[in-house]
């Protein structure tokens, strides 16, 4: 289940309500699907082949086709990153540049655990979203924000989008912002 930690106050936010109504405070959207749905050894995988992907694709169709009817998302896959992923480190390098996009990003979690570092209204200021399996998020197009990883180093996530070239970021500078 998802915890907001808010940065400059050190709050802890818990509890899938409480999670809810602070990001929907801050225009992300927040769902939760069941990860339990999927067969037990796609669960804590991460070395999936592309049948596997698939079959995640297919246990959570529904969930997906709703969310990407609601949002306009028009594409889909899997990412996977752990430490077998190849050249993981230059990767997170990569995605833990705050930046923005111009359109929602958008991650379900079905294994494993993930980041989202994300600023908030002026009174908020950065906060931590820690995502675990089941956790779905959208952040909202032009918000403020990057992804990395928990310690343990491991996710699967469902990736959708709008533009059907996939994830383009555009770097934002921020001299308040400290990792």
């Amino acid at each position: 289940m998802a915890k907001v930690r808010v940065r400059n106050t050190n709050e802890l936010i818990e509890g899938e309500d409480n999670v809810r109504s602070f990001l929907d405070k801050q225009g992300v959207l927040y769902e939760h699907w069941n990860p339990s749905k999927l067969p037990e050894r796609l669960q804590e995988n991460f070395d999936l082949s592309a049948e596997d992907k698939a079959e995640i694709l297919s246990t959570f169709d529904a969930e997906i086709r709703d969310l990407a009817g609601r949002r306009g998302y028009k594409t889909w896959d899997i990412v996977v990153l752990s430490e077998s992923t190849p050249n993981i480190e230059e990767l997170l390098k990569k995605f833990e540049q705050i930046h923005t996009h111009t359109e929602d990003e958008v991650r379900a979690i079905t294994a494993g655990e993930g980041i989202f570092i994300i600023r908030g209204d002026e009174a908020t200021g950065y906060f931590d979203v820690i995502l675990s399996a089941g956790d779905v998020i959208s952040v909202p197009e032009g918000s403020v924000h990057f992804f990395t990883l928990t310690e343990s180093k491991k996710v699967v996530a469902v990736r959708l989008f709008i533009e059907t070239e996939g994830w383009i970021a555009h770097p934002y500078e921020d001299p308040a912002f400290v990792k």
